[in-house]
């Protein structure tokens, strides 16, 4: 049987993980300064490149979605991890007396980050910044899909680290699967719900910790109360940002029947206006990351077409650049494969409702998503719907944005994910909670030690019902 090809890095790793799970909080500033200066000054240029040559992504939105989430961590963790690295004195109960209690956070010690390639530096770097934050070693698996990306972020990950700190391998699904075979302490994914099983099947076998940041059908619900113009601007800018190719995307509407038409009459007014009527020629609107995912796609548009479901604008597609205009399709029946499957991509089916409750009837027999947002006036209705529906985040008039305040914890429920990131629950995500007890004097336990006396019962008694 052939040796893993990456046990010598993890070994490298694992002999050097107390060196660098014992840094200072300066060490660790120092490491996140350097990775913040790469991004934002040394590379951002090559960046910018990367991401145009893999999916022509405007350099806006490069900066909008890959470095500013970035940076924004790194300056959101510095200002807090001294804080963060203290130990968190807790309560001592009079059984104990004697005794002094905390909890430290330590380091989980070799850690695996498996990102994907809609996102590659910002999904590859943001949980690096936690890692780093939580004095791990660290390896990192980006996405074959985005080779420019990742040729790249190797680059920055060789100027700024060791290999026995931090390393980037490179590789597609064997790559992948060699790494998963390792006793990493924890596993961050970011991907699908079916690869996520795989990641935790092969995590148990090491009983390995993991945060699985999956996806899903996220829903937008919007009742007859809500800004129409406004809510379709917002969902025309959430849906089609990186051309829908986001894990937080609405994925589908559930709009009020009364107010159908003058939603998609808006929709097809601001995408418009955001990409002009000819989005092909639009310097703001990326591509299709691959052939696959275009022919999966088109596939969609296809099905649609055959069940008679309507395209209320967009549907042009061209191969050739990798190029889906933005799509909105109505009328489909249930089973259509846009109401099955997690899309992915530049097209945003629409499912009409009669009452809220039916929506959320509807929502509930798939599975919990990864984000649910809602659009309404009335806070009876918003409250009605978060108290009758599970997900990982929520916007009430508004999406995606929530993935951007440092002060939430991000991330999925079940089918969607497991375990939470960004700012403290990052670096939480990436540390152990180590309780401590210190004994300072004779405990109070020490006078029940055996052999047990009626004195001894008698304290128990006294213990149990009043302690």
């Amino acid at each position: 049987m052939l040796e893993n090809p990456y046990i010598t890095l993890f070994n490298h790793q694992k002999n050097n993980r107390f060196k660098v799970g014992n840094t200072t909080y300066k060490a660790r500033l120092k490491k996140l300064k350097a990775l913040r200066h790469a991004i934002e000054v040394t590379y951002k240029d090559k960046i910018r490149a990367a991401l145009y040559n893999d999916f022509k992504k405007p350099e806006l939105e490069v900066d909008l979605t890959e470095i500013y989430p970035v940076v924004s961590e790194i300056k959101f963790v510095s200002a807090n991890l001294k804080s963060w690295m203290k130990r968190q004195k807790v309560e001592t109960p009079m059984a104990l007396l004697g005794a002094s209690s905390w909890v430290t956070y330590e380091p989980k010690g070799v850690c695996l980050i498996i990102s994907p390639w809609n996102f590659p530096f910002n999904l590859t770097f943001g949980p690096l910044v936690s890692a780093i934050a939580a004095g791990n070693a660290v390896v990192l698996k980006p996405s074959e899909m985005t080779p420019h990306s990742s040729k790249v972020m190797a680059d920055i990950v060789a100027d700024i680290f060791t290999e026995d700190e931090v390393a980037l391998v490179e590789g597609a699904v064997a790559t992948s699967k060699a790494l998963l075979q390792l006793p990493f302490n924890h596993i961050f994914f970011t991907g699908s719900p079916a690869v996520g099983k795989i990641v935790m099947k092969a995590a148990a076998e090491h009983l390995a910790s993991v945060t699985l940041e999956l996806g899903g059908k996220s829903p937008t619900i919007i009742d007859k109360t809500a800004n129409i113009s406004k809510a379709a601007r917002k969902i025309a800018w959430g849906k089609f940002l990186n051309n829908g190719q986001i894990c937080v995307s609405p994925d589908y509407i559930l709009i009020d029947e009364t107010v159908k038409d003058a939603f998609i009459s808006e929709i097809k007014a601001h995408l418009k206006t955001f990409y002009t009527a000819h989005a092909e020629q639009s310097s703001a609107y990326s591509r299709v990351v691959n052939e696959a995912h275009f022919d999966r796609l088109q596939g969609y548009i296809e099905n649609a077409q055959q069940l008679n479901a309507t395209i209320e604008v967009g549907g042009t597609l061209n191969k050739a650049e990798r190029f889906i205009a933005p799509t909105v399709i109505s009328n489909l029946p249930e089973e259509a494969s846009l109401l099955q499957d997690e899309i992915f991509g530049p097209i945003l089916p629409i499912k009409t409702y009669k009452t809220i409750a039916e929506a959320i009837a509807y929502i509930n027999t798939k599975p919990k998503p990864l984000a649910l947002y809602i659009y309404s006036k009335r806070k009876q209705n918003t409250n009605y719907i978060i108290k009758h529906t599970r997900a990982g985040t929520t916007a009430i008039n508004n999406n995606v944005l929530q993935y951007s305040n440092h002060y939430l914890p991000f991330g999925g429920s079940n089918n969607s994910g497991i375990g939470k990131s960004h700012g403290f629950y990052g670096f939480e995500a990436f540390s152990n909670r180590r309780a401590v007890l210190k004994q300072h004097t004779k405990g109070a336990t020490e006078f029940i030690f055996p052999p047990y006396t009626n004195i001894k019962q008698k304290i128990v008694d006294w213990t149990i019902k009043w302690f």
